[in-house]
């Protein structure tokens, strides 16, 4: 896999994964999904994908999501602050705009992800995720708590999810993981702030 469809995966993963973020977290353990509102982060993320007889691949740079009446955007960015891509997602589409200008299109965001990396991302589930819930489907496994009674961990969809450093708004640290035959993926994302 090459760093620029890292970089392109790690685009989609985030503004999917900050899809997921649409709308105000709460810290109770809830199966119900909460109401979508207006929500903001920004942070870091760091990529590594490991596959054998080839030398690990990483990426990281920031990001900064955006969610209000029914549209997301977000913009990754390289250690130095400048924009990498945008991706803005409405009710009908979703596109990533690469900082040349070439644009990828498709209806949903799982779909612009597969076509943008290769890979199925399970994007409707980073939705709850990262909101510090939980989803029925698929059933999640190995569920852990911490002292507040928050969901700390849990497999689900093939993830290893791992919650830490909770605000009122969700987990600050969100750390995947998945092992596909020999490939092994970790993603890390540290929420800064809102």
């Amino acid at each position: 896999m090459k760093v620029t469809f890292l970089l392109v995966w790690v685009r989609a993963l985030v503004g999917f994964t900050l899809i997921a973020l649409v709308g105000c977290a709460t810290q109770q353990a809830s199966l119900a999904p909460q109401p979508l509102d207006s929500f903001a982060r920004s942070g870091r993320f760091a990529l590594r994908v490991e596959e054998p007889l080839s030398p690990a691949q990483a990426v990281q740079g920031g990001f900064s999501w955006r969610d209000a009446n029914g549209r997301l955007e977000l913009d990754l960015t390289n250690p130095f602050g400048n924009i990498l891509a945008r991706i803005e997602v409405t009710g009908k589409r979703a596109v990533l705009t690469q900082s040349n200008g070439v644009k990828l299109e498709a209806l949903t965001p799982e779909e612009l992800v597969k076509t943008a990396v290769g890979e199925a991302i399970p994007v409707k589930n980073l939705r709850t995720w990262l909101r510090s819930q939980t989803s029925a489907e698929p059933a999640m496994t190995r569920v852990s708590r911490d002292e507040q009674g928050r969901v700390a961990s849990f497999e689900q969809a093939g993830w290893r999810v791992e919650l830490s450093r909770f605000d009122a708004s969700g987990p600050r640290l969100l750390v995947l993981s998945r092992q596909d035959d020999a490939k092994k993926i970790v993603i890390r994302l540290v929420v800064d702030g809102t």
